[in-house]
């Protein structure tokens, strides 16, 4: 028996102003997120994929509304984010993690107040109760209560995402958004950071939205993947299913270029290089937006945009050419 969703994305968009007229009026704008419609159940992990400026981040700030969407509609267990007063009653349970643990953290706050501060916004906890749901939180990410006092330039890169984490889970949340956590760590910290928030999935019931360039960690941490692609989601699929038959040509160009630890395997095996020229994301030019770096592109390609389809299974996919090949 499926899961009930605990997300529901329909047709979300974020444009930015990047020119206006005399008048103040927008005359040209940057499709950060362009249409894009997606689910998540509750309890899995939903790895979202991509190359850099994409629109993955700002996807994630749009969902959780430190972006104000363009356009579309976001739900959460059902009921849609629309008014301030829903928003602030659903940031206690939905919450970020950000990619950089140096830049996310005040630097004139000690862990315990960066921990703490939730538990004042929300009213959770004030006094000793406060002090003692720190000194948990701190526990529960691995690190001890007497480091409540520090501050962040005392502690490593691992030991400071471990502090957001805690920040993040302060208000019990049942849905969290991990906007890159892993990729400004040293590699000997990365597999720690994902094995404490498989277990905090595990342990809380947590639903995550893992945005990563490291598509070897997204294979191992992600129930489903999709990949992103200037705005637009261009395939979601459970993760075995993906990394074993991807179908658009942007996704098996990516899987492409993950390393095989075994030197034999990685000799002989074949890379596909794209080439041709990047759309620019203020082009507004009808069709795919991959099609100048597609070798298998058909004149459909440039006239209409493909839409995300079911091919079977879940196995969702926006190419014109799939069922033709």
């Amino acid at each position: 028996m499926e899961k009930p969703c605990i997300l529901q994305v329909h047709n979300l968009k974020k444009y930015f102003i990047v020119n206006t007229d005399f008048f103040g009026r927008p005359t040209a704008y940057l499709k950060a997120v362009d249409d894009v419609s997606f689910f998540i159940r509750q309890g899995e992990t939903l790895g979202l994929v991509g190359e850099s400026g994409c629109g993955k981040s700002t996807l994630g700030r749009t969902i959780i509304h430190l972006y104000k969407p363009t356009d579309g509609e976001i739900l959460f267990n059902g009921q849609k984010i629309k008014t301030q007063q829903q928003q602030q009653l659903l940031r206690s349970s939905m919450q970020m993690i950000f990619q950089d643990p140096y830049a996310s953290l005040n630097p004139r706050m000690t862990a315990g107040d960066i921990i703490g501060e939730p538990l004042a916004i929300h009213n959770l906890a004030s006094g000793r109760d406060r002090t003692e749901k720190i000194a948990q939180l701190l526990h529960l990410v691995g690190l001890n209560h007497e480091q409540a006092n520090r501050f962040p330039h005392e502690f490593s890169g691992g030991q400071r995402q471990r502090i957001g984490i805690a920040r993040a889970l302060a208000v019990n949340p049942s849905f969290i958004i991990c906007d890159e956590p892993i990729s400004a760590l040293d590699v000997s910290i990365q597999a720690q950071i994902v094995n404490l928030l498989e277990r905090l999935q595990a342990e809380l019931g947590l639903t995550y939205l893992f945005i990563a360039h490291d598509l070897a960690m997204v294979k191992h941490i992600s129930d489903r993947v999709a990949v992103m692609y200037l705005g637009k989601i261009v395939e979601i699929a459970d993760s075995a299913e993906l990394y074993r038959e991807p179908q658009h040509p942007y996704t098996r160009a990516l899987l492409s270029a993950i390393p095989i630890p075994d030197p034999a395997v990685e000799a002989n095996r074949k890379r596909i290089f794209l080439t041709g020229d990047i759309q620019q994301p203020l082009d507004s030019l009808a069709g795919c937006k991959f099609r100048s770096r597609c070798k298998e592109a058909v004149p459909l390609c440039a006239e209409q945009q493909p839409e995300l389809i079911d091919n079977g299974a879940g196995h969702m996919t926006a190419c014109h050419l799939i069922g033709k090949q």
